[in-house]
């Protein structure tokens, strides 16, 4: 284990006191006390319950070595002078490290340095003021497990003795503590009104929305984290299922056009609304319940620190009105209606029918939204509206503009893995409303007219970005976002790849507001219950900032831009920039290294494969993935790829940003595609982008409350020839941009400029980069196995690369 915390607020004697006392570490009793060692065992003694006897105490006290010779309880019954080396064998065992496996006892000051846990910077032997300020920092240090010695002791019950002892909220260090009883929570079920009507029934659309609140919040209003969920009211598999596309379709030419970016962004008049329902009357008391929510354990966790959860599905969903849109306003619109509701700017009801009104006076006006994919997305199109009361965004794997999702200049792309879905799958499987066998029989026809329409507008004929992704791109209006925003996003994600975190990364980047970001090297995860990073705690610093209001330095203490690396494992760091396009160092692509025959300058390769191994590889995308790069004498696509490997690195590089592909090239078709990736070459060990299990439930949210898993990304076990960095795919009629076609004809040679998706990767000394040029992407093209020859003239073709400074 290596500990990264960001999240330790910056203190100071008076602070550690008076918040030592708030948590009742200190009182008038320990105002008495004189000698180090008696503070330290009555801190102890606190620490393990004052429910408990003090028999059972001091026997929990009398199995901690603080010395070879003595027993903690031992040594703290000599009052002998306390020494540091003592306090942090005791503060080891605290923290779940094991004596004789984990670290030994003459060597615990060194061990805390090695685990990179913070040590206190107080006397040999410690006085009094020592063992408060230590005692305080080690309550703030994570245990072996991956939280907090206080959030631990927390979920052992030490709040839950008597929670009305302590203050709601309890700040402590800048963060909100787990004084809430999460046994006794209420929920309730409302319906807003949003102001639209997408079902075209004649009445606004009304949107479930589940709520889950402390029981305080009757008497003082709470903040809010809310998760739009198009997932939360369940999903229809089976229809998404059936209407999946084929992929294995030729390309085809596409007719020359000289579309510009006005033709496509025209704004379109605004339907005229119905009338919002009359409020035949007015109620605090909601009148549906619900059992259990699709949660996130995140949100549990601050259901426990003072926070209102609520969840909404939106439009389209069981029990709310409308149809899924897949991205557009509507579905924005259905965020930041409920936001409105939260912040007192809108209407909801008891029910569908009664118009009986109910705000949301639990609720303190200050909302964050949470949630990853398409719950990030759904927040960036929440954000970019500017909507009041929203004052934060935890935005996780989030598409920024659904062109990037599912096209790619002037190309079809599936996310990785997800090979024939496309936005009208997406709407029917999240289509929810159909589950009420009423709902669907009444609305059957329109919503196969709506779906229709959906499939249409999308167009899978060319490719081009359009009206329709047009109006689902969120960068357009990136300026209104007044949120602050915190970005975490996976480098190794090929579901939504890191083009859409650095996309709005750069958008925000001139706004007024706090932004951060945190690149992982998962895929498509979350990453809140890590071992090695305290990403709980700095969420948890930053929405007490943000929501709560306290003054807690979080701006300054989270780092701005923060990466974990790929070569070492449980390693994160800082960062300043993030894809700016500096310091690229251009390579040419002059020989191949593969066994590709150059003439005049000029390398070609096939696009067609026989059928036999074009089944398998469509079945078997792993295989393609290896064979395109490693090859071999038996390779069925080694005339199906041109290799470009260069020089081994005598030292370390990183690369941050987006490589550049500048090829010179012809089709032998009047159509045409061209593929790149940027290859690590060397056998080595990697490490795994997706992080196994360290422990099962070891994470406790709260006392008797939900639990999560611990979690790590661990090397591989073995050695692996390779790792994509990054690829990137392009229609050569796109060669000017994705939204204008020009014309390709057959054997003429073309520039054609591409980049790839923009990573950070460090490339170990020993290593090669490599770049393979090619066609058909197996797992995310269409794949039509043509008979096309592409050829590309390497006088004039390169890849330029982004490399940090040294």
């Amino acid at each position: 284990m290596k500990n990264h915390q960001y999240a330790i607020a910056d203190y100071n004697l008076k602070v550690a006191k008076n918040e030592l006392r708030a948590i009742h570490f200190l009182d008038e009793e320990t105002d008495k006390i004189d000698n180090p060692s008696a503070l330290l065992k009555h801190f102890l003694m606190t620490y393990f319950l004052d429910s408990q006897s003090l028999a059972i105490r001091g026997q929990k006290i009398s199995q901690i070595m603080a010395s070879f010779e003595d027993d903690a309880l031992t040594y703290l019954d000599k009052n002998a002078p306390l020494s540091k080396i003592a306090f942090y064998n005791i503060a080891l065992q605290l923290l779940q490290f094991t004596v004789g496996e984990d670290f030994l006892i003459d060597n615990s000051i060194t061990k805390m340095q090695t685990l990179n846990l913070p040590v206190a910077d107080v006397h040999d032997p410690m006085n009094l003021y020592d063992v408060i300020c230590a005692w305080y920092l080690l309550l703030n240090t994570h245990t072996k497990y991956g939280v907090t010695l206080i959030d631990y002791l927390a979920g052992e019950g030490y709040f839950a003795q008597n929670y009305n002892q302590f203050d709601k909220p309890l700040i402590f260090n800048g963060k909100s503590m787990p004084v809430y009883d999460t046994n006794d929570l209420i929920r309730e079920v409302v319906y807003v009104e949003a102001p639209m009507d997408t079902d075209n029934d004649g009445k606004l659309d009304l949107l479930k929305t589940e709520i889950v609140r402390p029981k305080e919040s009757n008497k003082k209003a709470v903040p809010v984290i809310f998760t739009a969920s198009p997932y939360n009211q369940g999903t229809n598999d089976a229809d998404g299922e059936k209407l999946t596309h084929n992929v294995n379709l030729g390309l085809k030419h596409k007719e020359p056009n000289t579309v510009s970016l006005s033709d496509i962004s025209k704004k379109e008049k605004e339907p005229e609304l119905p009338a919002a329902r009359n409020v035949e009357g007015k109620t605090r008391k909601a009148e549906q319940t619900f059992s259990r929510e699709q949660s996130y354990t995140l949100n549990d966790y601050f259901l426990a620190r003072g926070y209102a959860v609520v969840y909404s599905a939106g439009i389209g969903t069981y029990e709310s009105d409308g149809f899924r849109t897949t991205g557009d306003k509507y579905e924005t619109i259905s965020a930041t209606a409920v936001i409105e509701w939260l912040a007192g700017n809108r209407v909801a009801f008891t029910n569908r029918t009664d118009n009986n009104q109910i705000e949301a006076y639990w609720s303190n006006g200050n909302v964050a939204m949470s949630g990853r994919s398409y719950l990030g997305t759904l927040q960036i199109a929440a954000a970019t509206t500017g909507v009041a009361g929203l004052k934060a965004c935890l935005v996780e794997a989030a598409i920024s503009s659904w062109y990037d999702y599912y096209r790619e200049n002037g190309l079809v792309m599936a996310p990785g893995g997800f090979q024939g879905e496309d936005a009208d799958v997406l709407a029917a499987e999240t289509y929810s409303r159909k589950k009420s066998a009423a709902e669907d029989i009444k609305n059957e026809k329109k919503w196969e007219i709506h779906l229709t329409n959906i499939t249409n507008e999308q167009d899978r004929e060319s490719g081009d970005y359009n009206a329709f992704w047009d109006k689902r791109n969120y960068l357009n209006d990136a300026k209104k976002i007044k949120a602050d925003m915190f970005f975490i996003h996976g480098l190794n994600d090929e579901n939504v790849k890191p083009i859409n975190v650095a996309n709005i990364w750069h958008a925000v980047d001139p706004l007024n507001i706090s932004k951060k970001m945190i690149l992982h090297q998962g895929q498509h995860i979350y990453i809140n219950a890590f071992q090695s990073l305290d990403f709980t705690d700095m969420v948890n610093l930053w929405f007490t900032n943000k929501l709560m209001e306290v003054e807690n330095d979080a701006d300054n203490l989270i780092p701005n831009i923060l990466v974990q690396d790929n070569a070492t494992d449980q390693n994160w760091y800082a960062i300043d920039e993030f894809d700016e396009d500096e310091n690229l160092k251009r390579f040419e692509l002059a020989k191949p290294s593969d066994d590709s025959e150059v003439a005049d300058d000029k390398v070609s390769f096939s696009d067609s494969l026989d059928e036999k191994d074009f089944e398998s590889y469509c079945n078997d995308v792993n295989k393609w993935e290896n064979d395109l790069v490693i090859g071999g004498s038996d390779a069925p696509i080694n005339d199906n790829r041109v290799v470009f490997t260069f020089d081994r690195l005598l030292k370390d590089v990183t690369i941050n940003g987006k490589a550049h592909i500048h090829l010179t090239a012809s089709s032998s078709k009047d159509f045409g595609m061209l593929s790149a990736q940027l290859i690590d070459l060397g056998e080595d060990f990697r490490l795994n982008a997706q992080p196994e299990s360290v422990d099962h439930a070891r994470i406790q949210l709260g006392y008797l409350w939900r639990e999560d898993n611990l979690r790590e990304f661990k090397m591989s076990r073995k050695k692996t020839p390779f790792k994509k960095i990054a690829e990137g795919h392009i229609n050569m009629q796109n060669r000017n941009n994705a939204y204008q076609v020009s014309d390709l004809k057959a054997d003429e040679f073309y520039e054609v400029n591409f980049d790839l998706q923009p990573n950070v990767y460090k490339v170990k000394a020993g290593h090669q980069l490599a770049v393979v040029i090619y066609a058909t992407d197996f797992d995310k093209s269409i794949r039509g196995n043509q008979d096309v020859k592409y050829t590309i003239d390497l006088s004039d073709s390169a890849v330029e690369l982004p490399f940090n400074k040294d």
